[in-house]
């Protein structure tokens, strides 16, 4: 939606630009992803108040500097030249140390301005609202640089603090969903271990064929970590000993490494799990095409120990259907 700036029909704009914030409220609202969120309501501040440049700073846990700048209206090559996130000092500082809306004429003779980085757009007018949510400062907007003729008015001020009032609303609830959308993932893997573990303890209990109880294990873990491939690994003097696998590795059966030369062997012994981020530029010792994985990109190895004495290693590798690394939920 295509916000319309203030013109010289005061009444009727004023009345239009507050339906259009009601509007936007309403759309503000709707949106649960945070970083897309940030992104809409500083582009919308922009062309709510006819600025050339918007940005909306987040604060840091101590709010005493700006932790992330969402900006919009420079282009990618002016953004890149000006190098460094602001940390909010100068006029920005104004509204960390006092969350109070702000107009300037002209930015360049407040007392607090620390002037612009090489490469920065000359900047002149000046806006900027709080972010308050729950009474707490979160971020802040700034508007610079009134298109057309004339400065930011009263106006424009009474819209961007309205406007930072809906921003407050809809991050507070694109806040919450993240958080309750994040432990029901929890639940759902805590859920899945005790199932995993509850299945593993009761083939343990009524199995004596070892290859069988690898083979469950094999695949239970996999599952559980939601991984493209994950081997078993048992130690027999100065090798490990490929013993069960599930997913999609093709190894066969008894393939073995060096326990004095392969990242799963560093792993067994030093008794803790051992992440590997970038396979492909060399993290592992053996080349994982070596037991049948020849695109793995990276890697979990756990050592098996019982009663302190090192009996194998579990390897995960490759999440399925996830951008990250394999994470330290995975890990756990």
């Amino acid at each position: 939606m295509r916000l319309l700036p203030l013109t010289d029909d005061r009444d009727q704009d004023r009345a239009e630009r507050l339906r259009q914030l009601l509007d936007v409220g309403r759309a503000l609202t709707a949106e649960l992803d945070l970083d897309v969120l940030l992104a809409r309501i500083t582009t919308t501040a922009r062309e709510l108040c006819g600025a050339r440049y918007a940005a909306l700073g987040v604060l840091d846990d101590e709010r005493q500097a700006l932790a992330q700048f969402v900006t919009d209206g420079e282009e990618p090559e002016v953004h890149a030249a000006i190098g460094a996130t602001p940390r909010g000092r100068g006029v920005l500082g104004l509204l960390i140390e006092e969350p109070t809306p702000i107009r300037l004429r002209d930015i360049s003779q407040h007392p607090r301005s620390y002037g612009f980085p090489p490469g920065h757009p000359p900047m002149r007018s000046f806006l900027g609202a709080p972010i308050v949510i729950r009474g707490e400062a979160w971020g802040n907007l700034y508007l610079t640089e009134k298109e057309g003729p004339g400065d930011f008015d009263e106006h424009d001020l009474e819209a961007i603090v309205v406007l930072a009032e809906w921003a407050a609303i809809a991050i507070d609830n694109a806040r919450l969903f993240g958080t309750s959308e994040r432990r029901r993932v929890e639940l759902e893997r805590a859920v899945g271990g005790m199932e995993a573990a509850r299945d593993i303890a009761l083939a343990l209990g009524g199995e004596t064929d070892l290859d069988r109880v690898l083979e469950l294990i094999a695949k239970r873990a996999r599952a559980l970590v939601d991984s493209d491939a994950l081997l078993i690994w048992l130690a027999d003097e100065d090798v490990l000993r490929l013993v069960a696998h599930a997913g999609n590795a093709v190894p066969s059966v008894g393939t073995e490494i060096p326990v004095t030369r392969s990242t799963s062997g560093s792993a067994l012994r030093s008794g803790a799990p051992l992440r590997v981020d970038e396979v492909e530029t060399g993290g592992l010792i053996v080349d994982p095409a070596h037991f049948g994985l020849d695109e793995a990109t990276n890697a979990l190895f756990v050592p098996l120990v019982y009663r302190g004495r090192g009996l194998g290693v579990l390897a995960a590798f490759d999440p399925v259907g996830r951008a990250a690394r394999v994470s330290d939920d995975d890990e756990r």
